[in-house]
């Protein structure tokens, strides 16, 4: 059984559902230390004016982990759903998608990671993705090294590989998995091209950009996107 672990991002881009498409399970790893100014409360869309961030305001105290931030101001929501509007109006499959993705930003959320997860789910409903979703915090691991957290947490769910982003290469020490009986496998994918509105390409967007401009070929284009390897 295939596993990956990615951290609970804001309306993520296309490769995030690539390594949910290709694996047989999905952790959201919301137990970790969280980053300002990395992915887990902003993304980006495509806007008449070129790219766009959309961004939850937080309120972060080091060391938090992920699920401990809290969402620092109300009112942000209604902010980004009329610009994803104003961006998005002219979407041939924007009425297909947004209302529920609209609903659950609109919900009166206290902190980042459950609106993350959310998002996340209903994202991965969209574009049919069947592999169990598991939040790390409902699991039993809980070992501070960042390799033998995530052997662990492939271990509880029974899987014998595990699936990083390329980045992995760098850090992960492939001989621990190896001694735990676990194949290391690494994502490669590039993003791809496509119909946008507002004229010239801008690549690695929120899914949602591809989503509302694409419809339902979105899912086999991410799954296109790349592959895995050893």
């Amino acid at each position: 059984m295939l596993v990956t672990i990615h951290q609970p991002n804001y309306l993520p881009w296309p490769g995030f559902f690539h390594k949910w498409l290709i694996s047989d399970a999905f952790i959201i790893l919301d137990t970790v230390q969280y980053h300002k100014n990395e992915w887990q409360n902003r993304n980006r869309i495509k806007t008449a004016n070129g790219a766009h961030w959309l961004t939850v305001p937080v309120s972060y105290r080091f060391p938090q982990t992920i699920r401990e931030v809290a969402i620092a101001t109300p009112g942000w929501a209604r902010k980004q759903v009329s610009a994803i509007e104003q961006a998005y109006a002219k979407a041939p499959y924007l009425d297909a998608y947004w209302p529920q993705l609209k609903e659950v930003l609109l919900r009166p959320w206290d902190r980042i990671s459950p609106l993350n997860t959310e998002v996340i789910q209903t994202l991965g409903e969209m574009l049919e993705c069947t592999a169990p979703l598991h939040l790390a915090s409902e699991m039993e691991t809980a070992s501070a090294d960042p390799t033998e957290r995530l052997i662990a947490l492939c271990q509880e769910l029974k899987g014998d590989a595990y699936l990083s982003g390329r980045e992995g290469r760098g850090y992960l020490e492939a001989d621990r998995f190896s001694q735990a009986g676990i194949d290391l496998w690494f994502q490669e994918v590039e993003a791809p091209h496509y119909l946008q509105l507002h004229g010239e390409f801008i690549s690695h967007l929120s899914v949602i950009d591809m989503l509302f401009n694409l419809g339902p070929a979105t899912s086999e284009i991410i799954l296109q996107m790349g592959e895995k390897r050893p």
